[in-house]
């Protein structure tokens, strides 16, 4: 790391973050992407409890809370619900992982901060043995869709245009960041 870059670290997210992420999700940059903020807390409250095994983590800049990533299971998500709102996720590796991020303030937009968190996850999943490291932005979320590319992620061209609203990418290390 360089001298005057920014020291950035994930920790596994609990309850006492429950209320920041209510915040954070309830600004206008997250709301674009997320659901309403009392019903996305439920969610990783069931995470952070174990009922759901999505893991949720708060990424730090400086020991200061900056965002909020998660990891989840494509195997585990394969529910019925899950399946008729999100087709596409028959269509990857039981042994899959997906990745979401989103940056808790605005003013850390646009900053690298993004690209920085999500390969340094996806990184650390490569390195436990995981192979099938997936991210599923919105097509309109350009921002984002330049980010995870940044981080080392590609489109899957075999399914342009078979995943909705969304643009399906997988991580690939080699690949300069």
């Amino acid at each position: 790391m360089q001298a005057d870059a920014p020291d950035i670290r994930l920790r596994p997210a609990t309850a006492d973050d429950l209320p920041m992420l209510e915040g954070w999700i309830g600004r206008p940059h997250w709301q674009q992407w997320w659901g309403p903020p009392e019903t996305e807390v439920a969610r990783i409250r069931a995470m952070v409890e174990g009922r759901d095994s999505t893991r949720p983590f708060i990424f730090e800049i400086d020991g200061a809370p900056a965002g909020y990533a998660q990891c989840w299971f494509v195997a585990d998500e394969r529910d019925e619900d899950r399946l008729r709102a999100y087709p596409w996720l028959a269509l990857l590796p039981d042994d899959g992982v997906g990745l979401d991020i989103s940056i808790g303030d605005e003013a850390h937009l646009s900053r690298g901060i993004g690209s920085t968190v999500i390969g340094m996850l996806a990184r650390r999943l490569w390195a436990q043995g995981r192979r099938a490291i997936h991210i599923d932005p919105h097509a309109g979320n350009a921002r984002a869709i330049r980010a995870y590319e940044k981080a080392g992620f590609r489109v899957i061209e075999a399914l342009r245009g078979r995943t909705g609203d969304m643009v399906l990418m997988r991580f690939h290390p080699s690949d300069p960041q």
